[in-house]
């Protein structure tokens, strides 16, 4: 479901209105609210950006940051796992995380919930790509697939034993199996 106002709102009138929950993205105009994460979705953000950080945050390659706004271009969207390069990192003089990140990350992770559009969601990671970004992922749990999105480069759609690339700088090998394995909590 998407809300359109009769007059259309800017990026920065749209980034002056309050936070809701469900979080609202912006994008060509429309305010288009984000489905509420539930168990496979939060299980599987939880372990990506714990994954990442464990082996690139202590030597300060990259960070994930998780439900992060990030606002660039014409769009202010919330990827489900944002990963950017620790020298992208916009700190503010204190060398604290600021709350506004007007920038693209540079790898996005989606995680396809039931209710949404998958072609809205792959507009959202090509937007980032065209952009600058270099790694996209969509996460498709229901049948337990990635779609690999690189800048330059068709879409892979990788399963079971395949191999998922990470951006260079960080040392982590998974596979899909190993992903969707995450989500495998009880006896």
């Amino acid at each position: 479901m998407s809300y359109s106002t009769s007059q259309l709102l800017t990026l920065e009138e749209f980034l002056k209105l309050p936070e809701t929950k469900p979080t609202n993205e912006y994008i060509n105009g429309e305010i288009i609210p984000k489905p509420m994460p539930k168990g496979k979705h939060s299980r599987l953000q939880l372990r990506l950006c714990n994954s990442i950080n464990e082996v690139a945050e202590s030597q300060k390659i990259a960070y994930a940051f998780p439900e992060l706004r990030c606002s660039f271009g014409i769009r202010s969207i919330v990827p489900d796992v944002a990963v950017f390069n620790w020298s992208r990192i916009p700190f503010d003089a204190d060398g604290e995380v600021p709350n506004d990140f007007l920038l693209w990350p540079d790898w996005t992770i989606k995680i396809l919930s039931p209710e949404q559009s998958s072609n809205r969601v792959i507009g959202n990671i090509l937007y980032c790509l065209q952009h600058g970004c270099g790694l996209g992922w969509l996460i498709d749990p229901t049948d337990r697939s990635i779609l690999v999105f690189r800048l330059g480069q068709q879409p892979e759609l990788l399963q079971g034993e395949d191999f998922l690339p990470v951006l260079p700088e960080i040392q982590l090998a998974l596979t899909v199996n190993q992903v969707f394995g995450w989500l495998k909590m009880g006896g």
